[in-house]
């Protein structure tokens, strides 16, 4: 094949050509194309990122893990540690919603459950474009059937999350997926770094077939019009069969059979062998021939690169093989011995008793390029600019109730809050809870793309601080369009300056994460859109703080943490909120909600659902234009000394409010839902 097309074919650029040929000292040969194809994707490789995300790194003694895991890991103390992240799935989404969206989640999942921790709860993030525009009405209903179907199915409940709608998505749709796991005390925490020479690589969970082959390099470019040649590049997830493989591994980690663990994800068997050996400074012995197949026609560059779902690779001592076959065997999953790991720092792919490559796996796993690519510094703007349009986004939001009803919320046993409410709540054994909120609002990022990384981050903290939880740690999810644009480059280094900041002020360091770039269609990007979760801890489960009113007779007063006539100060909301959350902890405050984009009368609606509502002695246009600004309900006592700016607006009075579906059933008109 002549070389321009082989380039083309397996999406090489040719200056990375003569980067591997350097690193080889001759030309690639078999299938040592395919390896450098997908490891070196912008997907695998973080090429254009890998540089920026050096601001996350953290000193945090409460931080379990080395970066390169597959979720990070958090201590909370009690003998209770939790492991999250978050990720993308926005090309097979918006190819294949269903599957996109369903595969989505069950690969978060394995990032969890690899580590050692069980699942235990589920988020999303989801941007999708106008609802006239095509295929979008289908795609919303696609992907919210995927995510629930999966998520329903393999028993973990779906908890929180975000949706928006805005037209830079048309296009390219997001849909990113958060999943928090838990040790409690015992559990083991697994590594996905080889050791032990001589010890067995192990290939188990579900046969290989040839859907997501080429997937990771499929990410990791630009959508033309040719979206449906790309389907066989989406993978096709089974959550019954993603359930016996959580259990599985999980007892096998119980048990202490296994020394590393691997999920094999984007790259497939490619990606999880060669990462694991590079880490560990091991090789590996692979025959091919012994991978089990949906289709016998495969051969070893498919067999490499396939994405199909459910599968794991495994170190495990000789000794310990039969034992760990027979519990795999018994929850009626594949089990099958594919190599070994040996000292030499190589790779050996066998197929058919033929030796067909033989490579140092840190030649494609740490040699990959960094493009240092040009950007210029971007400022937060002056924040009077955006008083009209937080007034239009008052009236524009979108309510994503039709989508979060179809989600198992209780599954588990956990779940003290879910969906519907601005904070998630999740009982642990240590009488604490955790607390979830996901953020970021393309509105304000399309405005302002430096203040509305800020505001990604700041916006899911100020929310669990109303509600009691301090937060304690986040994971992100960069979804970028082409970072080869000057612009898109920009905007991606000041999101990550941006978080990396709240994350040092509030002590709540970025533990895990993910980037998306290449979010463009036929030149077109998305609005940069750098989603955040944050998960908090409340110190004890006593510690009620509603997000309804609850008493009549109470204060109602709004709380100022950010105005736009000030400039804007993130270390001043940081104190603001500080102050609030020690007179909370006093046990002065009933109810507590942040303002958000859906606007004051909004929040003030929600709070009323309980059955009590405000006698306003103030209404909105009264009020100062604020960024951000709780609504708190709380005695007389706890405004006499307060700190932070305030006014009064109202008294609570029992009212006889039901709750109006209106806006709802306005949104499931115009999305052709009912």
């Amino acid at each position: 094949m002549d070389l321009n097309l082989k380039l083309k074919k397996y999406r090489i650029k040719p200056e990375e050509y003569d980067l591997i040929c350097k690193l080889l000292n001759r030309p690639p040969e078999g299938v040592e194309w395919a390896l450098f194809s997908s490891l070196w994707s912008e997907h695998c490789s973080y090429k254009s990122s890998k540089n920026y995300l050096k601001a996350f790194r953290s000193e945090d003694p409460r931080i379990l893990t080395d970066e390169g895991e597959n979720a990070g890991v958090f201590d909370l103390g009690f003998d209770e540690r939790m492991a999250f992240k978050m990720e993308s799935h926005n090309h097979p989404s918006f190819i294949e919603p269903f599957h996109g969206a369903a595969t989505g989640v069950g690969g978060i999942l394995r990032d969890i459950f690899t580590m050692g921790a069980r699942p235990i709860a589920l988020a999303n993030f989801l941007c999708f474009g106008d609802s006239e525009s095509p295929r979008m009405k289908s795609i919303l209903r696609g992907v919210a059937k995927g995510i629930s179907t999966y998520g329903n199915c393999v028993g973990v409940p779906t908890v929180t999350g975000a949706t928006h709608s805005e037209s830079e998505y048309n296009s390219n749709v997001l849909v990113n997926a958060f999943a928090l796991g838990l040790f409690e005390k015992g559990q083991k925490m697994i590594s996905a770094k080889a050791c032990g020479i001589g010890n067995l690589v192990v290939y188990v969970g579900a046969k290989t077939g040839s859907d997501g082959v080429h997937g990771a390099s499929m990410a990791s470019e630009s959508f033309d019009s040719q979206i449906e040649a790309k389907k066989p590049t989406i993978q096709i997830g089974d959550a019954y069969f993603e359930k016996l493989l959580i259990e599985a591994c999980l007892e096998v980690l119980e048990k202490d059979l296994v020394v590393a663990m691997q999920d094999m994800g984007a790259a497939g068997l490619t990606s999880s062998s060669f990462e694991m050996a590079s880490r560990g400074g091991v090789g590996f012995n692979l025959n091919l021939s012994e991978v089990p197949l949906r289709d016998s026609r495969m051969g070893p560059e498919e067999i490499l690169l396939s994405e199909s779902q459910e599968r794991m690779l495994l170190i495990c001592e000789p000794s310990k093989k039969a034992q760990l076959e027979g519990i795999y065997q018994r929850w009626g999953l594949e089990f099958k011995v594919i190599g070994e790991v040996v000292q030499d720092r190589r790779i050996q792919l066998k197929w058919q008793n033929e030796v067909i490559c033989e490579i140092d796996p840190d030649l494609i796993v740490e040699h990959a390029p960094r493009y240092q690519r040009p950007y210029h510094q971007l400022q937060v703007q002056d924040l009077n600019l955006l008083k009209n349009h937080l007034v239009q986004c008052e009236k524009d939001w979108m309510d994503p109730e039709w989508i979060y009803r179809q989600f198992d919320q209780r599954v588990g046993l956990r779940t003290e809050v879910g969906t519907g409410n601005p904070v998630a709540s999740l009982r642990l054994k240590s009488n604490r809870n955790l607390g979830i909120a996901v953020g970021a609002r393309p509105w304000l990022l399309k405005m302002d793309p430096k203040l509305g990384a800020y505001d990604a981050a700041i916006e899911p903290c100020l929310k669990l601080m109303a509600q009691g939880f301090y937060p304690q740690a986040m994971t992100d999810c960069l979804n970028f369009g082409n970072p080869e644009k000057v612009e898109v480059m920009s905007q991606f280094v000041a999101a990550v300056e941006a978080i990396s900041d709240v994350a040092k002020i509030w002590k709540a360091p970025v533990i895990s994460g993910n980037v998306s770039f290449y979010n463009e269609t036929e030149n077109r990007n998305i609005i940069p859109t750098p989603a955040v979760a944050v998960v908090g801890l409340k110190s004890s489960s006593d510690l009620k703080i509603g997000s309804c009113l609850s008493e009549e007779g109470m204060t109602v007063g709004v709380l100022y943490l950010q105005k736009l006539s000030d400039p804007f100060d993130a270390k001043k909301i940081f104190e603001s909120a500080s102050l609030f959350f020690k007179e909370l902890l006093q046990g002065r405050v009933r109810s507590a909600r942040l303002v958000t984009e859906k606007g004051l009368d909004y929040c003030l609606f929600k709070m009323s659902e309980s059955g009590f509502g405000i006698g306003m002695s103030k209404n909105q246009t009264q009020l100062q234009a604020c960024l951000y600004q709780y609504v708190v309900e709380a005695g007389p006592d706890f405004w006499k000394n307060l700190k932070i700016p305030f006014e009064i607006i109202g008294t609570t009075k029992k009212t006889n409010q039901s709750v109006n579906s209106k806006t709802a059933n306005r949104f499931n008109q115009t999305w052709g839902l009912i």
